[in-house]
């Protein structure tokens, strides 16, 4: 079956790493830049191995270097998500990149992304929210003014606070002042753990800086005991299942333990990551996963009504995004 017109809600989209290939083609073109070195011949993205895909990714937000730039970049990706039936996504956001963590260029990007928001809300009927994330790789200093930036403008629009970048870099433990600052400031909590390192690393996440959500997660299927803490516990999954096969982490489909996972009573959603990278939308990741699991709709619906209770958001937004979840007549 096809699920592409069905309504759904994505927790985990790197903004930058969502940007069409195409868009930063044109754009480095405006600048005269060149880093056609990151294209295949196709004109994808073209990276061996996740450390050299976190190098790639960096050179194509190199091209992003204004407000406009993400202004136009934030419209391009919410266009993608909504042709996927899109309602409700929330997406990394680091100042590590708008702004070099200057608190006043900080807010002057933010103002353009939040602009384009309400544009594509407008006309395309799909509700953005941010989470903002220092990158983990460039260190727990670094982290801090992050953290800084994200308490200073936390509100209706930045609702939540993340770690991304490489899972192998440091430990959960040198981020906790970042993580305190943003949830002292009100901010929901996320981290990526359990990707790249197993079973004791999202226990040591869990430990260190309880976060509400883990992005991706999935190797807590190496370890039954702490699959079943995290489904007591009510932790939510924010799992990326065309990204982790992209990546080499599972061969297949039929291999990705989501289905374990939810079957064992995780709280699961399904998310994109970088779509372009991994070359999949919202739309592929349903239909794949309704064909090598066989998922019904009533699935869908379930993971639906999870992230929807796992987002962010404020209530009246919740309100309003389940009202849009509402069968139709």
């Amino acid at each position: 079956m096809s699920l592409t017109s069905q309504p759904k809600l994505e927790l985990h989209l790197h903004l930058e790493g969502a940007a069409p290939p195409a868009f930063i083609r044109g754009l480095a073109a405006e600048k005269h830049e060149d880093i056609s070195g990151i294209f295949n011949e196709t004109g994808g993205y073209a990276y061996r191995d996740f450390w050299h895909f976190l190098k790639v990714y960096e050179a194509a937000t190199s091209v992003l270097t204004s407000p406009e730039d993400y202004r136009r970049l934030t419209l391009a990706v919410l266009e993608e998500s909504a042709a996927s039936g899109v309602i409700y996504s929330e997406t990394f956001i680091s100042p590590d990149f708008c702004g070099g963590r200057d608190l006043v260029a900080w807010r002057e990007y933010l103002a353009a992304i939040e602009e384009a928001a309400a544009e594509a809300e407008a006309k395309m009927g799909v509700t953005l929210r941010a989470i903002i994330t220092p990158i983990r790789h460039f260190g727990p200093d670094k982290a801090r003014e992050v953290a800084i930036c994200a308490a200073e403008t936390a509100g209706r629009f930045v609702t939540g606070f993340g770690i991304g970048g490489d899972e192998k870099s440091g430990e959960p433990a040198d981020f906790l002042w970042a993580f305190d600052c943003a949830r002292e400031a009100g901010l929901g909590i996320t981290a990526h753990a359990g990707e790249w390192r197993g079973p004791d690393h999202i226990r040591d996440t869990l430990r260190a800086l309880n976060p509400s959500r883990i992005g991706h997660g999935v190797r807590a299927i190496e370890d039954l005991a702490l699959v079943d803490e995290l489904a007591e516990r009510g932790t939510v999954l924010e799992v990326c299942p065309g990204s982790n096969i992209a990546l080499g982490i599972y061969p297949d489909w039929r291999k990705h333990p989501i289905g374990q996972l939810y079957d064992r009573g995780v709280k699961v959603t399904v998310s994109t990551d970088d779509p372009p990278f991994f070359h999949t939308t919202m739309a592929r990741e349903w239909d794949r996963l309704a064909d090598a699991l066989d998922w019904d709709q009533g699935v869908f619906d379930t993971l639906n009504r999870t992230a929807l209770d796992a987002a962010f958001c404020d209530a009246d937004t919740k309100a309003k995004i389940a009202k849009q979840l509402e069968p139709r007549a």
